[in-house]
């Protein structure tokens, strides 16, 4: 990977990536350690060449499989919403649906440690690929059934879920350490479409749950592919 493909000229500069911390300034983003992570990975590099144009657009891209890249102001909202009121990186975290390899990228620069599980192989691969050069030493990828999560790594200072579930799996809510959050798309109602974004938290003594913005996402699938 070239410095210059790196940097981006045109609709992928610098420039274009400044007005993209802007909109999500403006959007309510305050979090300046999520927007430094934002402005710090190249969003143009995960999305075809065809769609690099576009890749700062606040808007979910196609990656194949159909799959998407989630929209800027949701990844950051979602990587916000585990930061609040915390001091410094997190510490390990697991993302359910590598995708592209983009969110993990993100949170590679808040947090300590990173995993990243992909149900679809051909996906993981483009993952893989698109996150080589950047020599990102603290996130580890891995394929496998999202919805039963890493156990052998767990448990996990926060969990993020890139595609909507009717609730949050047993699996994932059982590797969560105590003081831990995890963020997910969630149904709001059963057998109905509207999904929003789902904060829990592992307390000493049970679960905080508070629902946040309305979000689309791709359903979570079990299984390998």
């Amino acid at each position: 990977m070239t410095a210059s493909r790196v940097r981006g000229i045109g609709f992928t500069s610098q420039r274009t990536r400044d007005r993209m911390i802007e909109r999500l300034r403006a959007q309510g983003v305050e979090d300046e350690t999520v927007l430094a992570a934002m402005a710090a990975v190249p969003r143009h590099l995960f999305v075809d060449e065809a769609l690099a144009s576009r890749a700062y657009e606040d808007t979910a891209l196609p990656i194949g499989f159909e799959q998407t890249i989630s929209q800027p102001v949701v990844v950051a909202l979602m990587i916000a919403a585990l930061r609040k009121g915390r001091e410094g990186k997190l510490g390990k975290v697991l993302e359910i649906g590598t995708g592209c390899g983009y969110q993990a990228a993100v949170l590679a620069q808040v947090a300590t440690e990173v995993y990243s599980i992909e149900r679809i192989s051909g996906l993981l691969e483009r993952a893989r690929a698109n996150l080589r050069e950047m020599r990102l030493r603290n996130l580890r990828l891995a394929y496998g059934d999202g919805a039963n999560g890493i156990p052998e790594a767990a448990p996990f200072d926060a969990i993020i879920l890139a595609a909507a579930s009717p609730e949050v799996p047993t699996a994932l809510k059982s590797q969560l350490a105590v003081g831990g959050r995890l963020i997910a798309p969630i149904v709001v109602k059963p057998g109905g479409s509207e999904q929003a974004l789902f904060l829990l938290e592992r307390t000493a003594t049970g679960w905080s749950e508070q629902w946040l913005d309305p979000v689309r996402f791709v359903p979570l699938r079990v299984g390998k592919q």
